[in-house]
C-alpha cells in the first residue's frame, strides 16, 4: 500500500567520473549530499557538496587544498562543471 522512498535517490550524488576538455586530467571519486569526496590522478583531494533545485537540476561545488574550485550544473547523469580559470569539465555521475 505504502512505499517507502530510498534515501539515495532524494540526496544528490553517487560515482563521480570527470575529465579536463583540454589536459585530459581525470577526477574521481564518490559522496552524497554535503560530502562529496574526489581525488585527481596526482593525488589531489577535492571536497565537494551538491544541492538540488526546484527544477531538479544539482549544482555541485568543489574545492581542492590549494584553494582551486570547481562549480556546475547536473541534469540527470551528465555533469558540466567550470574551474576558476574557465576551463571545462565533462563527464557523469553513476
Amino acid at each position: 500500500m505504502y512505499a517507502r522512498k530510498k534515501l539515495r535517490t532524494l540526496i544528490p550524488g553517487g560515482f563521480f567520473y570527470l575529465e579536463e576538455e583540454r589536459t585530459k586530467t581525470r577526477v574521481s571519486g564518490y559522496g552524497y549530499g554535503d560530502s562529496i569526496k574526489l581525488k585527481d590522478e596526482y593525488g589531489n583531494e577535492w571536497l565537494g557538496s551538491a544541492s538540488r533545485s526546484d527544477d531538479n537540476s544539482v549544482m555541485y561545488r568543489f574545492r581542492n587544498g590549494a584553494g582551486r574550485t570547481l562549480s556546475g550544473v547536473a541534469e540527470g547523469v551528465a555533469l558540466t562543471l567550470r574551474d576558476e580559470r574557465g576551463s571545462t569539465w565533462k563527464g557523469f555521475v553513476g
